[in-house]
Parts: C-alpha cells; sequence; structure tokens
C-alpha cells in the first residue's frame, strides 16, 4: 500500500491553490461539479503523495490539521525556496530531545541538528487557514527505509532505462556473455540509482 493523497481542510480555496502553486506545487486537478462540490489536486515537487482540497470533501475545520511533514535532503535550500514563495517559514532548528519534534514549537533548539545528522535538523510553516507542514532534512536515510524507485514522467522513466541499458552492455562486456536475466539487473540497477538520487 502507498500513500496516495492527504486531505486538508481549507476555508478558501483558491488562496489555498495560490499558496501551495507558489511554492511550485504541480497542479493535478481542479474539479467542481457545482458550488458545493470541488476538489483541487496539487503535489509537492518530487513527492509520490499529493494534497487534496477543495469544497464539500471533508468537515473538518479548515486549517486543524497540524504536523503534515515534507521530506528535503538540504534544509537550508528549503527554507530559501519556501520564503522566496511567499511561506512564512520558522528558523531552522532541532528538537532537545534529539529525536522527533515536539508539538507545537515546544523544545525547539535554534539551529540544526548536531553534526547535521540525517533526520535531525527541521522548520515549520502554516498554510493561510493555519495547517502546518515541518519539514525534515533526511541525506542518509536508515536501512531498509527506501524500498522502490518512482518517476515523476514517462521520460524520466525512458531516461533510466537508456542509463540501464548503458550500464548493463558495460556489464555484458566485461563478463562477456549475453546476461539472460538483464530484467532483473535492469530493475535493481534503476532502484539502486533512484535511491541515490533520493537518499
Amino acid at each position: 500500500m502507498k500513500l496516495e493523497v492527504v486531505v486538508i481542510p481549507v476555508a478558501a480555496v483558491d488562496r489555498a491553490k495560490d499558496f501551495y502553486q507558489a511554492l511550485g506545487w504541480r497542479e493535478d486537478a481542479d474539479f467542481a461539479t457545482g458550488p458545493d462540490f470541488r476538489v483541487v489536486q496539487l503535489t509537492p515537487p518530487g513527492s509520490p503523495c499529493s494534497v487534496i482540497f477543495g469544497t464539500g470533501l471533508t468537515s473538518a475545520t479548515p486549517g486543524s490539521v497540524e504536523g503534515l511533514q515534507l521530506v528535503v535532503d538540504d534544509i537550508e535550500a528549503a527554507r530559501t525556496e519556501l520564503a522566496g514563495g511567499g511561506a512564512d517559514v520558522s528558523e531552522v532548528f532541532h528538537d532537545a530531545g534529539g529525536i522527533f519534534h515536539h508539538a507545537g514549537t515546544s523544545e525547539r533548539v535554534p539551529g540544526p541538528g548536531a553534526d547535521r545528522q540525517s533526520y535531525g535538523s527541521w522548520l515549520s510553516f502554516a498554510d493561510p487557514d493555519g495547517n502546518t507542514w515541518f519539514v525534515q532534512e533526511v541525506t542518509e536515510r536508515l536501512p531498509g527505509r527506501v524500498t522502490g524507485a518512482a518517476y515523476d514522467s514517462a521520460a524520466g522513466l525512458a531516461a533510466a532505462l537508456r542509463r540501464a541499458e548503458a550500464a548493463h552492455g558495460k556489464y555484458e562486456e566485461e563478463t562477456g556473455q549475453a546476461d539472460p536475466d538483464w530484467p532483473d539487473w535492469y530493475a535493481q540497477y534503476m532502484v539502486d540509482e533512484r535511491n541515490a538520487q533520493n537518499p
């Protein structure tokens, strides 16, 4: 099972849409069947999971969602990008306990985690309704955490297949024989390559 969509409650759909698009989130859908039902779907850059908001989608109070989480490989660059998109973003912080962040702003220590340890540095921001997001810096995943490879487009997948083909050709040259298990080889190569690109 893969997490596909998170529904967030907003009061003003167009305001929320403008906010998230200004952060560089891709619009996947904006459908309405009437004044009482509208679905807007946006996806953060590089994410396999999207957010949906709109009219008639949820009974949750606008702004009541806390602790949505994004992951980046450079927390300082992410802060600059979010601020440039108009988000009121916190300073980079780490938690006093050194594990996960506490609720709200409790136990925040200014600055990144010790030695910029993977999983240790955070920032936060809220959308115009008050739904809160945390951004965590992950530079190296714990063993076993990444098990697949996702591509943003058919062109990206095709390019990865071409790279696998070139690498496999070198492998066959080294072994001096054709590899009947080339699909397995391609698959492992592409997963390893993608995981290295998205730690």
